[in-house]
């Protein structure tokens, strides 16, 4: 206890010399945290979310950018495809296909992403509805648990979309409003920060005109009031012409607008079923206008003109040569594209693993600039105080005791150099999470603590003894009487 007060005293005695010692170790320190904080949330990030998919199909463009937009919701779409192009995946009794599950994007609420999607994408996710209920008709939808916790949205209530990933007021939709009908529980994924609905409101909502009958919130309650006695399975938008009708998206994540296809009254030019000649039909839907409801894979199908955004894919069998090469098939023989989700992100490790690892050097650089910082401040120090130094072995101190003195300064400085770099990476995650959060709704944390840590202030300690070595060898190895006699 005497040498740990003694040698505080006499690192405090050079404040300045402390000080830039500390700065520069905790600069280094802070830096190499830094990166194990962020690098290792990142990872979790994207391994959680790849929840077991093995291919998507989409329209041609950047397959990372496909991957990105569909699994992780942070860039926009390369474009749309037909139904009718997947239709030989979205068969149930495909011989390599276990899942296939749609995805149909380009609006948002509050910058979530609503998602027209089926009712098998929470499977993949192991995603449940805590309250409420899953959606079963157009513009009903259910909302992750990140969109309820920070837009406050509860179960019955409504809300209007709006074009695009971005909110903005001026591309805001007038369409009736959603209403949401169940809240999923927490996964940790990215499901917790969708807003899931059918395809069918997605395609609903980009057919609207202004004059439509659902553009009105009254009529989604009449809708509501009577749906126990509508068939919600056909609905009829036929005439009218959004501006953003369709929703294909070019690799920057515009919108092509393609005012010249107009639907026919009678869906025939579209190729969706006439509803007047279904025998099912147990309404006239010349006086009410629904949407086409398409909740399951089968329901999908029956409107082959209409379009998805990507299709998500998991194989029966991962190993299966043919399940391998289809992605090549695919990008070879149709005008869609397939990616690896696993490909892609290893691409992904690779390009950005180059500016990480120019920042460990650095960070490593900077370790060493201030380990020969602290060894130059304990010779200085040590230098400076060889008469205290031989008084103490004068008066009974041993040649360990000095050795252990200096080495103790050593650990010391680089303790609070540790500390100090700790606490700035901490708070510089916390300020990067909530940039994150707000650009792209991810949930980082500046307060995620690792066993790796651990292994940083041990590391931290030793540079302390490696720095104070030659110092500590050199003070216990003097010449008690020539150093008196200097004096």
């Amino acid at each position: 206890m005497k040498v740990l007060k003694l040698a505080w005293k006499n690192i405090i005695h050079n404040p300045l010399n402390l000080l830039l010692s500390i700065i520069l170790f905790g600069l280094g320190i802070g830096l190499i945290n830094f990166l194990i904080l962020f690098n290792t949330q990142l990872k979790n990030k994207f391994d959680s979310n790849l929840a077991g998919i093995d291919l998507v199909i989409g329209a041609k463009g950047s397959p990372l950018q496909m991957i990105l937009s569909s699994m992780y919701h942070v860039d926009a779409p390369t474009g749309n495809v037909k139904v009718s192009e997947v239709k030989a995946f979205l068969n149930p009794k495909h011989p390599l296909i276990k899942a296939a599950v749609p995805l149909s994007l380009g609006d948002n609420y509050k910058s979530y992403r609503i998602v027209g999607t089926t009712d098998s994408l929470m499977s993949f996710y192991n995603a449940t509805i805590s309250q409420g209920r899953f959606y079963d008709s157009d513009l009903e939808v259910v909302i992750g648990k990140a969109v309820a916790d920070d837009t406050g949205l509860e179960v019955g209530d409504k809300f209007k979309s709006s074009h695009g990933f971005n909110d903005d007021e001026d591309l805001a939709h007038d369409h009736a409003a959603f209403i949401v009908t169940g809240i999923m529980n927490g996964t940790g994924s990215v499901i917790d920060q969708l807003i899931l609905t059918n395809p069918s409101t997605v395609w609903n909502v980009h057919d609207h005109s202004d004059d439509s009958p659902m553009t009105t919130d009254q009529e989604v309650d009449h809708a509501d009031h009577n749906h126990s006695d509508h068939d919600h399975s056909g609905h009829s938008h036929e005439g009218h012409s959004h501006d953003d009708h369709e929703h294909d998206q070019d690799g920057d994540g515009k919108p092509d607008h393609k005012p010249e296809e107009h639907h026919d009254h009678d869906h025939d030019g579209d190729g969706h079923p006439d509803h007047a000649a279904e025998d099912h039909t147990e309404h006239d839907h010349t006086n009410h206008a629904h949407g086409p409801l398409a909740r399951t894979n089968a329901e999908l199908l029956k409107f082959p003109d209409k379009e998805i955004t990507t299709l998500l894919i998991k194989f029966r069998n991962r190993t299966n040569f043919q399940a391998l090469s289809m992605p090549r098939s695919i990008n070879e023989n149709t005008d869609m594209q397939a990616a690896s989700p696993a490909i892609e992100i290893n691409r992904l490790y690779s390009m950005i693993g180059s500016g990480r690892q120019m920042l460990q050097w650095l960070a490593i650089l900077i370790g060493i600039i201030s380990a020969i910082s602290i060894f130059i401040v304990l010779l200085k120090s040590m230098r400076e105080r060889k008469y205290e130094l031989a008084l103490i072995r004068v008066m009974g101190g041993s040649r360990s005791s000095l050795y252990a003195l200096i080495t103790v300064e050593g650990m010391i400085m680089t303790a609070i150099g540790f500390f100090v770099g700790f606490i700035f990476s901490h708070v510089g995650m916390e300020i990067l999470a909530t940039s994150l959060k707000s650009s792209y709704k991810y949930s980082f944390s500046g307060w995620h603590f690792m066993k790796e840590e651990w292994i940083l202030l041990v590391i931290s300690l030793l540079i302390g003894v490696a720095a104070s070595m030659i110092p500590a060898i050199s003070a216990a190895n003097m010449d008690i009487h020539e150093t008196l006699n200097e004096k």
